[in-house]
C-alpha cells in the first residue's frame, strides 16, 4: 500500500487524497501540465522575426496523437503562405532602406503592413485547421512570438502546439 505509482505524459490528470474536516479521505484531481511543443523557423530569410519556413521534422510528443500526413498537410499550409510572402518583404525592406533618408522612416511602413498581414493570415490557417482538426484530438496551434534561445533581446515567431485539457464529465469539479 505504501508504493506509489508512476503515471506517464499521457495522463492528463494526478491522482492524489487530502484529509477533510472529518478525517476522510477525498480524492482530488490536479491537473498535470504537458510543455507545448514549439516548431521554429528554419528558412534562410528572417524579416521582423517571421521566418520564411517552418521545421517540417515530425515532433515525438505529437506521435500518438496526429497524423504524420495531417502534420505535414498544415506545415506544408503555412510554409506556402511564408514562401510566397517573406521574400517579397525582403525587397521591400531593402527598397525602404535605401529610401529612409528621404522619406523620413515612412518607407518602411508597406513592410510592417506586409508582415502583419502575412501574420494574419497564418493565423487564420491555423484557426481553420484548429478548428477543423486539432481541436477534437485536444491540440491547439497558434503562432507566438518568443525570444530567441541564445540571446535575450532578439525575438522570432514560433509555432507552438499546447495541449489542451480535456474536460471530463465524469470527475466533479
Amino acid at each position: 500500500m505504501d508504493e506509489v505509482d508512476v503515471l506517464s505524459e499521457q495522463h492528463s490528470l494526478d491522482f492524489s487524497t487530502t484529509n477533510d474536516d472529518n478525517n476522510d479521505l477525498i480524492p482530488t484531481y490536479i491537473q498535470r501540465l504537458i510543455e507545448p511543443i514549439i516548431i521554429r523557423g528554419t528558412g534562410h530569410i528572417t524579416v521582423f522575426a517571421l521566418n520564411n519556413q517552418f521545421d517540417e521534422e515530425f515532433p515525438q510528443g505529437l506521435a500518438h496523437k496526429v497524423s504524420r500526413e495531417e502534420y505535414h498537410e498544415t506545415i506544408k499550409r503555412v510554409n506556402t503562405i511564408l514562401r510566397k510572402n517573406i521574400p517579397n518583404h525582403f525587397k521591400w525592406l531593402i527598397f525602404g532602406c535605401i529610401c529612409c533618408c528621404c522619406t523620413i522612416g515612412l518607407s518602411l511602413c508597406p513592410v510592417v503592413w506586409l508582415n502583419r498581414r502575412s501574420k494574419n493570415a497564418v493565423n487564420r490557417v491555423l484557426q481553420s485547421e484548429n478548428a477543423r482538426l486539432y481541436h477534437r484530438l485536444g491540440l491547439h496551434w497558434k503562432l507566438t512570438q518568443q525570444k530567441y534561445s541564445n540571446n535575450n533581446t532578439v525575438q522570432e515567431y514560433v509555432l507552438t502546439i499546447e495541449f489542451c485539457p480535456v474536460l471530463s464529465l465524469s470527475h466533479p469539479d
